[in-house]
């Protein structure tokens, strides 16, 4: 009578047990969501902000942006820089040389394209001529805000004139280069440097550095820019 008293007994306590150890491995699992949940905040909390040192010696700090995103003025500077790097040529910064270093700067389709261009811009000195006298100084007037276009993609607008000056033309004439400019994000740049690189290699990697490239550009009135593909 006693052992059977015990065997019951013990049967009434098997189905709390099971209770007990259902609730206890439930609240462990609420309990490991809420911290997942909770570091994912403070991580979101601690990470928005990242120290970039400028060789200026300052330091600020900036939000992160995913690879599909840049921040407005980085795509102006980028082009600026960009159309002054390649379209600003002398005796000592001869145009050959600056296309070599640069047209990776542009998309691979659209760097014949460009340097065709290049070459109607200034017919009586084809760009190939590494002896040419004078200089050709490319002057940016305005650049526009950049327009998102797609993911990863802006239009801005530029007027600019490129200056040349000889020996025959001191007062020098201007050509103007009023154009739609279309711009990529891209995961990687495509300029390296050479083991002794040159002042214009150095201009050309530090703009590679933004990880953007332009693929397309157009006359300032071209409605389809946006549209065509080269």
């Amino acid at each position: 009578m006693q052992l059977l008293k015990s065997e019951t007994k013990k049967n009434s306590i098997l189905p709390l047990l099971a209770v007990g150890t259902f609730g206890l491995h439930l609240l462990t699992l609420l309990l490991l969501m809420f911290h997942g949940s909770m570091l994912e905040l403070l991580n979101r909390r601690l990470t928005p902000r990242s120290l970039v040192q400028l060789v200026n010696g300052n330091a600020i700090t900036v939000d992160p942006k995913s690879s599909a995103e840049r921040y407005p003025e980085t795509i102006r500077r980028f082009v600026g820089e960009t159309m002054t790097l390649m379209l600003t040529w002398s005796s000592q910064q001869p145009p050959a040389a600056i296309w070599e270093s640069s047209s990776s700067l542009l998309a691979s389709n659209l760097q014949s394209k460009f340097l065709t261009e290049i070459n109607n811009l200034n017919l009586t000195q084809q760009f190939g001529n590494t002896n040419r006298s004078g200089e050709h100084i490319f002057i940016v007037e305005r650049i526009s805000q950049p327009t998102p276009i797609g993911e990863g993609k802006w239009q801005v607008e530029m007027l600019a004139h490129q200056l040349i000056f000889n020996n025959s033309d001191n007062l020098g004439r201007s050509i103007p280069f009023n154009k739609q400019i279309l711009v990529q994000a891209i995961d990687e740049s495509a300029i390296s440097l050479p083991n002794t690189p040159l002042p214009w290699h150095l201009a050309a990697y530090r703009l590679g550095e933004a990880r953007l490239e332009i693929y397309n550009i157009c006359d300032i009135e071209d409605k389809n820019c946006s549209t065509k593909s080269n």
